[in-house]
């Protein structure tokens, strides 16, 4: 079948979830472009621009968009009569919640015993903030961020992940309609329901749950496959090999279509640390010196009366009803740290090791810590040794903040040596961070602690770069805009350029800083599309990660793969303007580009992305190319933006790792293979 004889989709409305992304006014929407010929029309013709308003819902932040404050303005307030009331009460709600009051809970750690553990989910009551009712929630042993569990390097470790969730569906949530009043906070950092009505869909989920060992190079059927969650009664028993260097990985649910909800019930987090020999000659900071940091946002529901609950709230906000029904992926004006709203942690004048954890749906952070005059802390005392995946070769220090989207993490060396009786504030430096910037506070022992630590100057001396040969196989997966229908994540073969005229649904040509035009197919697009990526077993390879998304403020794109590490190779921009939307002549919404895309400028990479990584941030308008060596155990796993509502709405594709001898008897193997690269299908490496 060829591109331009795809079947479209129907036109309807939909009532799913919409990502970060957001196609700025007008030329995103070709606006102004005469489209003719290829699959359809131009959108233009059917489709009003975007209110600039419109793009605060989508990461951008007001301050950004002149037009949008404008338009609040002249507009004045939009809510009036009771639910005007019901929005005021709900911000003084936040107002009242006084930070810093709650300790800093610390996880248990579990070991296992003769290389076997049992955890438990289980329903418990916990209370979030002390000026707070107890919270139902369902959580890996009774507490909202689950126990650390350590294991060993090549020493094996069999987890049964036991269901005995009990109780109905712990999480209220609900939908409503984007409206802005400049009194007032934005709706998503506000608490409460709007007025609006639980959805009865949400409450009447089953307790279906699956594990993901985030990070762990394991077996395909010990990854947490998202379609082979359980029920209670019943248990998921995974193996872990621990065969890989030590680092902080993290345990999280992964259920087929309802991870985003999931989550926020209290299956969000738990650390899995993996230790090795290389760590332990380090000698880092140990024991109550070494502490995870699992940072993530919520939201609460309140009663008639404005008083709040107890009760998590996933509150949906709706951006767009025409031509589909778009919702923004969540965001809460209460940020948590180990499942306590803003709290406080002791600390001794010495050093620590923080190992801190992005395990939001959505939101990304910048992480630093000020001082009582809102002054940084200095490089010297602040160092980035560890990513996703490992160690780095050597400190880097922290001078612009630590930037995390979700399901990354930061190894983190802090020295409280010459703050003693101060205390320091852990924020979130990014424009919008909630009901407030502050995570939680440092109070500063006034005497000097015990023992000397000096930080080592060199960390991971086994580290490896990854240099993919020129003809390693390379893979390229493709994210849409967002308007006029859901991101995308699409996965590209290349292919000869067609013929007539562009636009053509799927068809993507790009222009490297060489002047070279290459043009390439779109050959899946939904997780039940068949397997168009095959690995072999031991390969290293390229892959490119490709935004379309014309908005600079709009959230990036984590992306992810299961089970192995990778290192970013680079980090480029381009001029995305020619990609549009149009309508197909059968009904339905199409998207292609009208001219090459082209290459601007090369950025550079962060110590951290070069580094070890299982989680890279995707920028609009970027490409990023990270290179990868399949070493772990064959099997099917996947690939996936790590927003939680983008991976339950498709953006998630299944990819195969096969041993090169199997592959070579697989039927017509190779077919697409023939060149110096492969650029989809199988390849043998």
């Amino acid at each position: 079948m060829s591109p331009s004889s795809k079947p479209p989709h129907p036109v309807a409305r939909r009532g799913f979830l919409i990502g970060a992304g957001l196609v700025s006014t007008g030329a995103a929407l070709g606006t102004g472009l005469a489209l003719t010929g290829g699959s359809g029309r131009a959108l233009a013709a059917t489709a009003p621009p975007r209110p600039a308003l419109m793009t605060a819902a989508h990461g951008t932040p007001l301050d950004d968009l002149p037009d949008a404050l404008r338009e609040a303005r002249e507009a004045g307030p939009r809510l009036t009569g009771e639910a005007a009331r019901r929005a005021g009460r709900a911000a003084e709600a936040a107002r009242t919640l006084t930070p810093f009051l709650d300790p800093l809970p610390i996880p248990r750690v579990l070991s296992g015993r003769k290389g076997e553990l049992t955890v438990t989910m289980r329903s418990a009551r916990v209370r979030l903030h002390r000026s707070l009712p107890f919270t139902r929630l369902w959580t890996y042993e009774g507490t909202h961020v689950g126990p650390t569990i350590e294991a060993r390097r090549g020493s094996r470790l069999r987890i049964a992940w036991e269901n005995d969730l009990t109780g109905a569906y712990p999480l209220p949530a609900v939908r409503v309609p984007f409206a802005y009043d400049p009194e007032l906070p934005l709706m998503w950092d506000r608490p409460g329901r709007e007025g609006a009505t639980p959805r009865a869909d949400v409450a009447a989920l089953p307790p279906w749950a699956v594990v993901h060992l985030h990070g762990a190079v394991t077996g395909g059927g010990n990854d947490g496959w998202a379609e082979n969650a359980v029920l209670p009664g019943s248990a998921q028993l995974a193996e872990y090999p621990n065969d890989q260097p030590a680092a902080g990985l993290w345990y999280h649910d992964h259920a087929m279509h309802i991870t985003h909800l999931n989550v926020m019930t209290g299956l969000g987090a738990g650390a899995y640390l993996i230790r090795d020999e290389e760590e332990r000659r380090l000698r880092l900071p140990a024991g109550d010196r070494e502490i995870p940091l699992v940072i993530y946002d919520r939201n609460l529901d309140l009663d008639a009366d404005g008083a709040f609950t107890g009760d998590l709230l996933y509150k949906g906000i709706v951006v767009a009803d025409d031509p589909y029904e778009l919702v923004r992926p969540f965001t809460g004006p209460f940020n948590l740290v180990n499942g306590v709203i803003w709290p406080h942690l002791d600390v001794d004048a010495g050093w620590y090791r923080f190992r801190a954890l992005n395990a939001s749906n959505n939101r990304p952070y910048l992480l630093k810590i000020l001082d009582e005059s809102g002054r940084e802390l200095p490089s010297s005392a602040f160092r980035l040794i560890g990513t996703d995946s490992g160690l780095l070769p050597k400190p880097d220090p922290v001078t612009a903040g630590v930037p995390l989207t979700p399901g990354e993490r930061a190894d983190l060396l802090v020295d409280f040596t010459a703050l003693r009786g101060r205390r320091l504030r852990l924020v979130n430096a990014l424009p919008e961070p909630g009901a407030r910037p502050d995570l939680m506070e440092f109070r500063v022992a006034s005497r000097a602690a015990h023992g000397t630590f000096v930080p080592p100057n060199r960390l991971a001396t086994s580290f490896k770069p990854v240099r993919p040969p020129a003809s390693a196989p390379e893979r390229l997966v493709v994210v849409t805009p967002v308007y006029p229908k859901d991101p995308e994540l699409w996965e590209m073969e290349e292919t000869e350029p067609p013929e007539g005229p562009l636009p053509i649904d799927g068809i993507v040509q790009i222009q490297d800083e060489h002047g070279t035009v290459r043009t390439f197919r779109r050959v899946a697009a939904t997780f039940e599309d068949p397997v168009r990526f095959t690995v072999a077993a031991g390969a290293t390879e390229r892959w490119r990660f490709l935004s379309l998304e014309k908005s600079e403020g709009a959230f990036p794109h984590p992306m992810h793969l299961h089970s192995v590490a990778f290192q970013g190779l680079s980090r480029e921009v381009y001029d995305v303007s020619s990609f549009t939307s149009f309508e197909l002549d059968g009904g339905g919404y199409g998207m292609g580009t009208t001219t090459p895309i082209r290459r601007l400028r090369e950025l550079p990479l962060t110590a951290a992305e070069k580094g070890p990584k299982d989680v890279i941030s995707l920028a609009p308008a970027q490409l990023i190319t990270v290179g990868a060596t399949f070493d772990g155990p064959p099997g099917r796993f996947m690939h996936h933006c790590h927003v939680y509502e983008h991976e339950d709405m498709m953006m998630m594709r299944p990819f195969v790792v096969q041993p090169r001898a199997v592959m070579s008897l697989a039927p017509h193997h190779g077919h697409r293979s023939s060149g110096r690269k492969s650029h989809g299908g199988t390849s043998a490496g």
